[in-house]
């Protein structure tokens, strides 16, 4: 019999604390290379497509974690 894959699960470090200005320039580097991959893909160039859906999420993340920061700040300006 065939033995089971087990997942294994990526691990994202929380112990990395960015400033609001280093997630908004990682936020505009990630949109960036989607949009060129996005045209790379279109030209039929791009070799594994999964990437597209990986840095939208990353993308999604980073938007994420904006948000915290930015409502972070307000708390502590209160």
């Amino acid at each position: 019999m065939a033995e089971a894959k087990k997942a294994v699960k990526k691990t994202v470090k929380a112990d990395v604390v960015k400033s609001l200005d280093e997630l908004k320039k990682d936020l505009t580097a990630k949109q960036a290379d989607l949009l060129t991959t996005k045209k790379s893909h279109r030209a039929g160039e791009l070799v594994n497509p999964r990437v597209l859906g990986t840095t939208r999420k990353e993308i999604a993340r980073l938007h994420t974690a904006i948000r915290a920061a930015e409502q972070a700040s307000k708390k502590e300006s209160k």
